[in-house]
């Protein structure tokens, strides 16, 4: 991973999303892209050039978040877009790759009750890049154990493992599968993919209605630091994501979460 994009929404705990994602490209030797996507002003009739003010101000906020920031001497480029969060990622992607991104559960949203706000949720369920969900006032720290649980153990993107082997050669985390058997599994998802098995530490199984539940049922036991999960059209994610807004109720994590994409 070379590559991190941090998308910085208005509410206060984006500068430690951004501290967050320093401190981790600092551990695996990545660039950061510091992100903030402004709406284009069309409005007629005025003499106001309102999009060069948005630019200038949304640039400044990158400016000033990073300047209040520990750098530590990684290396740190602003980006600012005119248009709407999910098509701008999606170009700048395109232009550059980004290899991850790491954003906070609530870019914007103030609402308690809410684990994913709209825009964390959305680039979630939008885009094929992997992220890592960072809970708010989390500090950095090198990953011990990731809990990797899926309900299929066939792969079905080529390379959708990179950011959890990076993290692992990195840090030397450990990596505990959980395969989660549920009601409409096939025999077929029981076959754990050659490079899931070349990572592992540790194997278990579990039946359950979902695979969020399996990962209630191990998370005590397994007491990770780190969670990881696969972004499929019927994965871990099946019912959260008909929708972009997670509420606390439905799904909550108080540790680092990793969604790898698992979609072709």
């Amino acid at each position: 991973m070379k590559h991190i994009l941090v998308p910085i929404g208005s509410k206060k705990n984006a500068s430690n999303t951004l501290q967050y994602a320093i401190d981790f490209a600092k551990g695996i030797h990545a660039k950061v892209f510091v992100f903030r996507a402004y709406k284009a002003f069309s409005k007629a009739g005025t003499f106001i050039n309102m999009n060069a003010i948005l630019e200038r101000e949304t640039t400044l906020y990158i400016n000033t978040m990073i300047r209040s920031a520990d750098t530590k001497n990684v290396d740190i480029k602003m980006i600012s877009a005119k248009g709407g969060t999910i098509e701008s990622i999606r170009e700048v992607h395109k232009q550059m790759g980004i290899d991850l991104i790491v954003a906070g559960p609530r870019s914007n949203s103030i609402k308690e009750e809410v684990f994913l706000g709209n825009t964390s949720g959305s680039i979630v369920k939008q885009t094929e890049i992997p992220v890592l969900i960072v809970p708010e006032s989390y500090q950095f720290r090198p990953f011990k154990l990731a809990l990797t649980a899926f309900k299929s153990g066939r792969l079905e993107k080529k390379d959708v493992l990179i950011p959890l082997k990076e993290i692992q050669q990195r840090f030397r985390t450990k990596v505990n599968l959980l395969l989660v058997k549920t009601p409409e599994y096939e025999d077929k998802d029981l076959v754990i993919d050659k490079s899931l098995q070349e990572i592992k530490n540790a194997f278990s199984t579990s039946e359950n209605v979902t695979t969020f539940q399996g990962v209630l049922e191990h998370f005590q036991s397994n007491n990770p630091d780190l969670l990881c999960v696969f972004r499929r059209k019927k994965g871990f994610f099946q019912k959260l994501w008909e929708k972009n807004t997670i509420m606390k109720s439905e799904f909550h994590c108080t540790i680092p979460l990793l969604i790898l994409s698992g979609k072709q």
